[in-house]
């Protein structure tokens, strides 16, 4: 017990906390079960890290990280227990989806002992509330996204950017483009976030960066996904040449029965398959507006989770038209309701229309559409309905 309070304060201690993500100013901290989910490499363990350091009195909080060895010897409740004897009151988990039958045993403490706050943290891959104990009654749960282009600016130094709301970027593009570019030069720094900008991996060494991101991919599809398939999982080879495939493509519109047969699965268990690495974080799947998603119903189209992944899953040079609309996607989806639309290529809210593309893409498409905008690259400064791409990196 003595190794793993002397790990924690080690670990504890050299944490950065010169750059806190967005996130921590928006859980409610005071709450007695805080759930953040997260796809692996976005930060969840630094973002545990920093609130001990930062908010917690070092004898009153512990971090512990339930894939430790000391676990296959010892239960979390009785190693919880320990500690509360010797005043922690405080105590984050970290990769509780590692620990077998986390959710009844955090269930039990936090109904037993009153004086104890519990955080805990897990794959994305995990749906809370399909675990053998209903947890998500209890908990406040969270996302952790990885990084927004904003995010990025401010980590390498660029620029101090407060997150715009969607309304301001599309209501106020013009005079918001014009103020930043006076600071910095947006394409500059945008092309290197599509690239290696979405994981912090980028802050330790870039040229190891690709390899990183294609073993967190290989983690993914040989741990979480058997996880979430109960240890039944089939083509494993074949699921990783489907990414490929997605990365290789123009914005993805797929066929359901076709790609079923390429990686030798039925349609049902396919489609299961794309719903667990959407929850994965490795794809995101488009849907029209008011798809009763729960039936696992066919997406209308199927991107990669972020640009980076494009970038580094390709064969080749990724398509730049699959590059936009997949950055365009990743950095509205977690704040906004994005849906298909048969006009353009986005429907926000169910009220703006959104068509991407590169600066010389003309309105002929959305016209006649109401409240329908063109989201471009290669611009810096737009025009009315013209709205340079890189200003929706800035909505969290």
């Amino acid at each position: 017990m003595d190794q793993l309070r002397l790990q924690s304060r080690l670990l504890v201690a050299k944490t950065d906390v010169n750059h806190v993500r967005f996130l921590h100013k928006e859980i409610h901290w005071d709450w007695r079960l805080i759930g953040i989910k997260g796809a692996r490499g976005v930060g969840k363990t630094t973002l545990l890290l920093q609130q001990l350091q930062l908010n917690v009195p070092e004898n009153r909080g512990i971090y512990l990280s339930l894939d430790d060895l000391h676990f296959t010897t010892n239960t979390l409740r009785e190693t919880v227990e320990h500690f509360r004897a010797t005043g922690i009151t405080h105590f984050f988990l970290d990769e509780v989806h590692k620990y077998r039958g986390w959710s009844r045993e955090i269930k039990n403490l936090y109904d037993l002992y009153a004086d104890i706050f519990l955080v805990f943290t897990g794959s994305s891959i995990i749906e809370i509330n399909q675990q053998d104990v209903d947890l998500s009654r209890r908990a406040v749960l969270y996302e952790l996204p990885g990084l927004s282009f904003r995010e990025y600016l401010q980590l390498t130094g660029v620029a101090e950017i407060p997150p715009l709301t969607l309304h301001d970027v599309i209501e106020r593009h013009e005079d918001i483009a014009l103020q930043l570019t006076l600071q910095f030069r947006p394409l500059e720094h945008f092309v290197p976030f599509l690239k290696e900008g979405y994981y912090p991996y980028f802050l330790e060494n870039r040229e190891l960066y690709p390899i990183r991101v294609k073993q967190v991919v290989g983690l993914i599809l040989e741990t979480d996904l058997a996880t979430a398939e109960r240890g039944r999982v089939y083509q494993i080879r074949k699921i990783g040449q489907l990414l490929q495939l997605i990365a290789d493509s123009v914005p993805f519109k797929p066929n359901i029965q076709q790609l079923a047969a390429k990686v030798q699965l039925d349609r049902v268990t396919l489609i299961r398959y794309l719903h667990h690495l959407e929850n994965a974080r490795l794809i995101a799947l488009l849907y029209p507006h008011g798809a009763n998603l729960s039936a696992l119903q066919k997406p209308e189209k199927i991107f990669l989770d972020n640009s980076n992944l494009a970038v580094v899953l390709s064969s080749n040079t990724p398509d730049i038209g699959n590059l936009r609309e997949t950055f365009f996607y990743n950095q509205t989806r977690y704040r906004h309701i994005v849906s298909y639309s048969p006009a353009g290529d986005f429907r926000i809210e169910d009220r703006w229309t959104i068509e991407v593309g590169g600066k010389n893409k003309g309105k002929s498409q959305i016209t006649a559409i109401p409240e329908a905008f063109l989201a471009l690259d290669d611009m810096e400064i737009g025009a009315g309905k013209k709205i340079p791409l890189w200003l929706f990196g800035l909505i969290y």
